[in-house]
């Protein structure tokens, strides 16, 4: 399903270059809802943490070791 918020946040030039992007779960669920998020973060392969209040994706669908 489409939602803006969404798209807005892989439209962002850290996401299109591979980086990292945060948002608060707050907004999400305001604007969304976790389970659209991470919907989309499946679809296109990449990984999301949940880190307090915010979610932050990894928006490339490498490998991902956590060191510590």
């Amino acid at each position: 399903m489409y939602n803006p918020f969404i798209q807005h946040i892989f439209q962002s030039k850290q996401a299109r270059n591979g980086g990292l992007v945060r948002r608060n779960i707050g907004w999400v669920n305001i604007l969304a809802s976790m389970e659209q998020l991470e919907a989309e973060v499946r679809r296109r392969g990449f990984h999301m943490f949940v880190v307090g209040d915010q979610v932050v994706i990894l928006c490339n669908s490498g490998g991902l070791t956590v060191v510590c």
